[in-house]
């Protein structure tokens, strides 16, 4: 089993192209993405989120259900869901602002030791940021790590974060307990202040992951490792929006890692360079797949298998 923790929201998202289009609720979250995409891909997965009872926390859970996603860790709460209301740009790239004051998921409660059969956990967004449930992600990322793979997206949403200087702090107090680290180019940008997204992934793999992955947008993906560098260039597609790549990207490649016995530290520094340049093959037709389409949905596997011409 891999276990994705953190938040689950919705996603108010524009219908037309209209300066006040009306919006759309897509539900979403990048845990909750990452969640649905790896069960998607026929990996047994389960959620740790606090989720509301309202009406849009129904619907999140049944579709972690449709999704193949168990859901014995969802705490439930009569708190609102988190919404973010969603802007495109001409790209289809989005832009959030966020409705997050007393919501469900960042009141989740430490649920103790992970289940045996967990072999690998997840981390991500806002849950990192938005106490009081940031400190129990952390507290849960600490413990784990000294048995599970460990992985994390930081995936920045700048304005939530009141003091960036203290987050990037505790961003770096995170990475000797993280064995995978993927995240997009901005995000490594900003974490790091520099411009030089390679140096800055070397670095970050002196002070623990196994292997860092860049999410490049238009210019594909690519892995940095202690031993050397691989990329993969993007897979053509109509983008819709691009809500959800990123996280889409995080669940296949966990899914590659776990159809393939490498969910471990140790043996993602194994991975040869032809197994990465396979594995971030998988990611990116994945997210293709989600870019291909309105909000976050991330493919099934047997519309991935076909995109790959299996």
């Amino acid at each position: 089993m891999i276990v994705v923790a953190g938040e689950a929201l919705v996603d108010m998202v524009p219908v037309g192209e209209d300066e006040l289009a009306p919006l759309a609720p897509k539900l979403g979250g990048g845990p909750y993405n990452v969640a649905v995409a790896l069960g998607r891909l026929d990996v047994p997965t389960a959620f740790l989120s606090r989720v509301s009872t309202d009406h849009f926390g129904e619907q999140l859970v049944k579709r972690l259900h449709g999704s193949n996603v168990t859901t014995e860790l969802v705490q439930r709460g009569p708190e609102n869901t988190t919404l973010a209301v969603v802007g495109l740009a001409d790209d289809g790239s989005a832009r959030y602002a966020f409705y997050v004051d007393g919501t469900a998921d960042r009141l989740v409660e430490d649920p103790g030791p992970l289940p045996e059969q967990a072999k690998a956990v997840s981390f991500g967004t806002l849950s990192l940021v938005l106490e009081p449930g940031a400190s129990v992600y952390e507290t849960v990322l600490r413990r784990e790590s000294k048995r599970l793979l460990t992985a994390l997206d930081p995936n920045i949403r700048a304005g939530l974060i009141d003091d960036p200087g203290a987050y990037r702090a505790r961003f770096r107090s995170w990475l000797p307990d993280v064995g995978l680290l993927k995240l997009s180019v901005e995000d490594a940008q900003w974490l790091a202040e520099e411009d030089d997204v390679i140096e800055i992934a070397r670095t970050w793999i002196s002070q623990g992951p196994a292997a860092v992955v860049l999410t490049k947008g238009g210019d594909g993906l690519s892995v940095i490792t202690a031993t050397g560098q691989v990329d993969v260039p993007p897979v053509k597609v109509d983008v819709v929006d691009t809500i959800g790549a990123g996280d889409t990207v995080q669940g296949a490649l966990l899914a590659w890692l776990h159809d393939h016995d490498s969910l471990s530290a140790e043996k993602i520094r194994g991975l040869s360079d032809e197994e990465w340049t396979t594995a971030l093959t998988y990611a990116g037709a994945a997210a293709a797949i989600t870019c291909s389409r309105a909000g976050a949905e991330p493919p099934f596997a047997s519309e991935l298998t076909a995109a790959l011409g299996g």
